[in-house]
Order: structure tokens, then sequence, then C-alpha cells
């Protein structure tokens, strides 16, 4: 008996030491591999953090005005912009050991654990908040093995790589608060109509509440339900040394006022300016679609908001609500290109086709300046003169007649300036003038001034008949305002990154394309479409506005068949205003021609309201001004019943005189001429005369 008690004692010490061995060999294996994943994780780095987050846009003064997004609402905020309270509410509820742990809470998961076998059921979590964090980072919500597996990985990773509140800062961003609210920032917004860190306790104790469960503990489902987890969610700060008794008491019967609203709910502010902006984003930035639309991007545009709710308002004033024309606007300042206000179509909601910057129609006579910056290039003046009158042209290369027509087919039946011919639109004139630049002139000029849609090179081409944009008009223009400096439309400024970096900052640029004097001359001929003097067989085409106008302006007016153009500047903006119908209908109504002259006019006034009003400035050398008839473009005398102030690049000046309103034929007009002062105002506005 006891020989076989002591067989079977050295037996069961034999097993024991087996197992004890077995044991030894797979804690081994087990550290073997919990090493190996450790040194995997060394190895991989720190993961990224990159989320969807909504990028943002901001006028020209910081002004939200719009956001990109899929439908859900992600702003990304530093720790410093987040209320303590909310912090440690969150931090007391979701993970009291949160600074203690190394991303496992190994106490809280055995008392889970214990708490789901007594009760047969998953009744208690034990997930910290790196694993929370890392759950939203990079992993479906779906209960399998390989997730948690997957997420203890993460876990790991993140714990190695980031510092406790770089874990905390980007878990408060990214948890989900109900209603399409991502983070602290977008709740805090959605449910309080603040900012984050303006919370306070008890506003801060409801919010840390909701994450459990949005759709049962967000006070807009049930304030009864979300009262109760506030109560819980106080009395554990109190636990945890956050607060006192007292305070959690307060917090608890502090009434609260929610808003449930998000505050860039739809987008409301210039849709189309936004539109161009992503497309600048894509094209120039050369950006992805879902960087643009959740890359977390703050990006600073040139929109100023008073002149995008002027050019709204004039649009809206002056076109009849049952009409079906639409409208392009683009506002920009001539001196850098930024564009301060696009009106892309009537209704973005029935129609986001943004006709400022995708439509091309025939800009008419508003090409006329660029063919005569042409002509000013190859030797013509203000004075120079040419035969308006029907005129039918022949070509012995086989193209066919042209017989272009004046409107209401009215013809000097004489000779017209250059000044007058730009003055009243007179379109034999400007055929004239390109036929005898050669058709490529007017091609390669609209190249110059940044115009790339193709153009044809035919007789009509110098009345507009080849479609442009509305944008690059603008921008042409802003050559002329500007005394010849080079500029594109500029949408964007900055650009940065949802940590704050800039990867993008507008740099200025300076390069001179046109001839300052040459482009001073075809600005003040452009103010004559606004000066009575200029009158002849037909009145100025700007007469119907002049009015309305309180300060010195250039510009011109344009119109085909289809198409009711006006394009004008002051030293401190240029505006390119179209009207027309989208399917190439005619313009038949008197009022829906001029409904490009008055949108222009009254934009350009309240745009301007409250600036000083500027002459256009000649440069300091190269041009010079002398009083001429408008009649012949000769120097004036005394006994000229119209005398108009006129520039000239210096050295192309008429030398000769007017004679034929002269009282004393045998007086010459250099001894009638006479010696005065000339008062302080025609020195700054010498047109007004």
């Amino acid at each position: 008996m006891e020989i076989m008690t002591n067989h079977g004692f050295r037996k069961t010490i034999k097993y024991l030491r087996a197992l004890i061995f077995i044991s030894l060999i797979g804690m081994i294996c087990m550290l073997i591999l919990f090493l190996g994943i450790l040194g995997y994780a060394k190895i991989l780095g720190a993961p990224p953090l990159a989320v969807p987050q909504s990028t943002l846009f901001f006028a020209e003064d910081g002004t939200l005005i719009g956001e990109s997004n899929n439908g859900q609402k992600r702003y990304w905020v530093g720790m410093k912009d987040i209320s303590p309270d909310l912090v440690n509410a969150t931090v007391s509820i979701e993970d009291k050991n949160f600074y203690e742990h190394h991303g496992f809470d190994f106490k809280r998961i055995a008392g889970a654990v214990i708490a789901d076998v007594q009760a047969f059921a998953k009744v208690q979590g034990a997930s910290t908040i790196t694993q929370q964090y890392a759950r939203n980072l990079f992993l479906e919500h779906d209960k399998t093995w390989k997730r948690k597996m997957l997420e203890a990985f993460y876990t790991i990773r993140l714990e190695m790589n980031y510092s406790k509140k770089d874990i905390l800062e980007g878990y408060l961003n990214t948890i989900y608060y109900g209603n399409g609210a991502y983070g602290v920032e977008a709740a805090s917004q959605y449910y309080f109509g603040k900012k984050a860190s303006e919370l306070t306790l008890a506003e801060a104790s409801m919010l840390a509440g909701i994450p459990k469960g949005p759709g049962y503990y967000s006070p807009l489902a049930s304030m009864k339900n979300a009262k109760n987890r506030q109560a819980i969610i106080l009395q554990s700060m109190v636990n945890n040394g956050y607060i006192s008794k007292n305070k959690a008491h307060i917090a608890a019967q502090q009434p609260l006022a929610l808003v449930g609203v998000h505050k860039t709910q739809k987008v409301k502010v210039a849709p189309y300016f936004q539109d161009a902006v992503k497309n600048a984003l894509k094209n120039q930035l050369h950006l992805n679609e879902r960087t643009i639309a959740l890359g977390g991007l703050k990006v600073f545009t040139t929109l100023n908001l008073k002149d995008q709710k002027a050019a709204e308002s004039q649009v809206n004033n002056y076109v009849a609500n049952t009409s079906e024309i639409q409208v392009g606007l683009v506002a920009m300042d001539p001196k850098n290109g930024y564009v301060k206000a696009m009106v892309g179509g009537r209704d973005y909601e029935k129609s986001p086709f943004n006709r400022a910057v995708q439509a091309i129609r025939q800009p008419g006579s508003t090409i006329k300046p660029l063919l005569y910056y042409a002509a000013l290039e190859n030797g013509f003046t203000p004075s120079s003169t040419m035969r308006s009158e029907f005129t039918t042209f022949h070509f012995d290369d086989g193209t066919p007649d042209y017989t272009p027509h004046n409107f209401n087919n009215k013809y000097a039946d004489g000779e017209i300036t250059l000044a007058q011919a730009l003055a009243v639109s007179d379109n034999i004139f400007a055929v004239k003038t390109h036929l005898f630049l050669g058709e490529g002139t007017l091609i390669e000029m609209a190249r110059k001034f940044g115009l790339s849609t193709k153009m044809n090179q035919v007789p009509s081409l110098a009345l507009g008949t080849s479609g442009v944009r509305v944008i690059e008009m603008a921008n042409a223009y802003s050559m002329f305002a500007n005394g010849g400096k080079k500029v594109q439309p500029i949408l964007i400024t900055r650009v940065e990154d949802y940590n704050g970096n800039v990867i993008f900052e507008r740099e200025s640029q300076s390069e001179k394309v046109l001839d300052p004097a040459k482009a001073f001359v075809m600005t003040q001929m452009l103010t004559g479409i606004f000066d009575p003097k200029l009158n002849g067989y037909a009145k100025v085409t700007g007469s119907t506005v002049i009015k309305d106008l309180t300060r010195p302006y250039a510009g011109k007016s344009g119109s085909t068949e289809t198409d009711s153009w006006m394009i004008g500047y002051s030293p401190q903006l240029v505006t390119a205003v179209w009207a027309g119908y989208d399917v190439g209908k005619p313009l038949e109504l008197t009022a829906e021609k001029t409904y490009a002259k008055n949108i222009w006019a009254n934009f350009m006034e309240e745009a301007l309201s409250g600036k000083p009003v500027k002459a256009f400035k000649p440069p300091k050398d190269g041009v010079i001004g002398v009083y001429v008839d408008p009649e012949n473009g000769k120097l004036a005398t005394d006994d000229c019943p119209v005398r108009r102030f006129t520039y000239f690049v210096e050295g192309t000046e008429p030398k000769e005189y007017c004679t034929e309103h002269l009282k004393h034929a045998d007086e010459s007009p250099a001894a009638k001429k006479k010696t005065k002062k000339t008062p302080w105002y025609k020195k700054i506005m010498p047109w007004g005369n």
C-alpha cells in the first residue's frame, strides 16, 4: 500500500512538472508574441490620425460662409479650445483611469467579465478612451473577434506613439454625439449654439452623457433620460475629485437652452462662389475631391460679404421674378484680381450651373476696348477718324460679303473720331479698324488680356461674335483699370490643413503686360460712354444710367441678339455683368436689354458706398491731356461749343486747331487762345469739363 502511494505521488509530481514546464513554454511563447507585437507596432510607427472633417470656407474678413461635408459635421479643435468641465466629465464617465493605464484597464476588464457572467449577458463595457479612439479612427463598429484584435493592436500603437493629451484630443474630436455631429465642437454648436470652449458645467455634463446612446440620452430625444444620465456623470465627477457636491447640485438644477440646429445646415452664402472655390482647389491646387470634401481644410477666400449681398440684391431688384432670364456677375479688385462677389444664376437650388465662370456667351461690343487698345499700339489715337455709314465689305479671297449694322441702323454719314465711335458704339468704325489691323490681331490681343476661349478669325469678331466667359472679361478690363498689370481671377488667399499648417498661400505678383500710357488713354476713352459731350448721331451708350452714378467710371456695354453685357470699373473695383436666356432665346423686350446696365450701375454704387471717390490717375510719364472738339478730334478753341479734355499718348496729341466754329475768320486759333488758371476741381477730374 505504501509502495503504491509513493508511486502515485511520483506520478503526480511528474505531471505537475510537465504542466509547469508547458506553462513556462506557453508563457515564453506568449511573451515572445507580445514582444513581437510591440516590436511590430514600433516598426510601423505612429498610425495616421487623419479622420474625416468638414472643410470650412471663410470670407475675406474671416466670417464662416460654408462647409463641405457628406452630411456629417466634423470640426477639429485643440484641447485649449475645449471646456475643462467637458474634458473632466468625459474622462470621469468613460475612463476614470485614463491617465494611469497604457491603453487597457485590466481591472475594469475583469470587473466587466464578472458582471457579464453573473447576468448571462453583456451588461458592462470595458473599453478605454484609447480603445474607443482606435475604433473611431480605423475600424467599423461590428462585433467580431477580428475587429477586437485589430482594435487592441491600434490601441497599442496609439499609446506607444502619442501622448495622453493627443489621444484625448483625438477622441473628443471624433466621438459621435448624434444628429450628424462628430466631435465636441460640432456637438456643442448643434445642441447649445456655442463653442466647445464656452460650455458651462451643466452643459458639459449633459453633452458628455450623449455618446453612450445618442438616440436615447440626447436631450432633444428625451430630456428625462438626459437628466438622469447627467446626474450620474456629475456624481462620478464628485467621486473622482473633479468638482464639489455643491457644484454638482447647482449644475443639475441649472436650466439649459437647447438649439438643435447646425450652424451651417445649408449653404446660403454665395453658393456659386463656393463651387468656384472648390474647382480652384481641385484644378489649381491639385487637391483630390476627398481631401476637399472631408480633409478638414480651412479655406480663406477673397469674398466680400457686403459686395456679395449687394450683387444678389441688385439682380433680384432688376430681373422680374417671372422671367427666365439668367444673370452672371463677377466683381474683382483690379489691383490683385481678388474676386469680391459672384453671381452665377438667379437660383442655385434650381440651377447650380455657374454662368459667371462656365457659360460661354457672345460679348458683343464689350470686346471693342481690346480691339482699340491694339489700334493704339498701331498708331491710332482718340482723335483718329473714319467714316460711319452703311457699308458692305467685299473680300478678294472668296470670303462672303459682310454688312454690319449700327443700332437702329443709324449712322453718322460722315467722319467720327475713335473716342466718339467707342462712346456711341459705332460698329462700322470697329469693323474697319479690325480689318485694317488684320483679323488675327484681335485674337492675339484677346490672349494677351487672358481670354482663353476659341475665337474665329472673321470680320464680325470685332463685334463680339465669338464666345467668352464673364470672369475672363472682368479680368481683361482689370488690366485697363490697374495701368496694364497682369492679373488673374483669385478666389483663394490661404489654405490650412486640419492641424492649422499652411499648405497654400497666395503670393503677390506684378508684371506689366500693357503699356501704362496706352492703358490709361484707353481708360479715359472708356469714361466717354458716360459723357454726353460725346453724343453724336446717337447718344453715348451709358446715357441711361448716368443719373445713377456719383463717381468716375469707365466701361463698355455690349449686346447681341441673345446677350446683354455691361463691364465697367472705378479705380477700386471692376464688375462684369451678363444677362440673357440659357437657351439663347432672343432678348425682345426693352427692359430685358437694360438689365445688365442697371444691375452694374447700382451694384457699383452700393459696393463702393462709404469708400473714397477716386479719379483715374494718369501715369507720371507718357501721356498728355488737351482740350479737343469731340466732333472732329482737333484742338478746341474758345469758339467750339463743346470742349472735352482728352488724354493722348505723348507725341500723338493733335496739333491742328478746330476752325469750324470761328467767329472771326481772320483770327487764327493760336491768337484766340487765352491763358487762364485751371480750377482745382478740373485738375482732379478734367473729363468732367
